[in-house]
């Protein structure tokens, strides 16, 4: 799946996301809404990660789908 797919599934795709990252809040998940970067910025304030690991659980997450 690529990340055209992603944003055009996200409001399915949300629960996916909520259940990798949990503290991620509904209210977050919204305001993604399924734009790549703004979800690797979320996960690095979040959880503290730096943007590569960021970058590379976002890719991750993407290829399990």
């Amino acid at each position: 799946m690529n990340w055209d797919m992603i944003q055009g599934k996200w409001k399915e795709l949300k629960g996916k996301v909520q259940a990798k990252w949990g503290e991620l809040t509904d209210d977050e998940l919204d305001q993604i809404e399924g734009r790549r970067e703004e979800l690797v910025g979320r996960l690095q304030q979040r959880y503290g990660k730096t943007k590569e690991e960021a970058e590379r659980e976002v890719d991750e997450w993407m290829k399990s789908l």
